[in-house]
């Protein structure tokens, strides 16, 4: 009788931990960047971050071409060199996604962990390119 107690709490203690762990796994591994959002909000919010960082590389651009002398130029440049770097990740991911080859779960990491801030610089650079238009 004893012998079989034993086992019957050994089996519910087996039981409610992989309860646990299933469950732990679901809300952490089906939850994405630093919102923890689920994988096509996830993936949508890549993209736009995506599409306004590269927006932002062809104002930039123009700007080049157009060699006003402005105050603000320096500026911008400079932010546009941060958020180059804050999206390298992403820029990394697309790039590979592109050309069909295999991104990994660490370069996925990292773009979880860099998306916030790749967005963030993107949007400073639009701030300034909108504050020297309106100039």
């Amino acid at each position: 009788m004893k012998m079989v107690k034993y086992k019957s709490l050994r089996w519910i203690a087996i039981v409610v931990y992989s309860m646990l762990a299933v469950g732990c796994a679901h809300f952490s591994v089906l939850r994405y960047g630093p919102d923890r959002q689920p994988r096509e909000a996830f993936e949508r919010r890549v993209e736009a971050a995506f599409r306004l960082q590269n927006h932002m590389t062809s104002e930039v651009m123009i700007l080049q071409e157009v060699n006003q002398d402005d105050q603000n130029e320096e500026a911008i440049f400079q932010a546009e060199q941060v958020m180059q770097k804050k999206c390298s990740y992403l820029n990394e991911y697309a790039s590979k996604e592109i050309d069909e080859l295999s991104t990994g779960f660490f370069l996925l990491s990292q773009v979880e962990d860099s998306v916030a801030d790749c967005e963030a610089a993107a949007h400073r650079l639009e701030a300034l390119l909108k504050n020297r238009q309106g100039l």
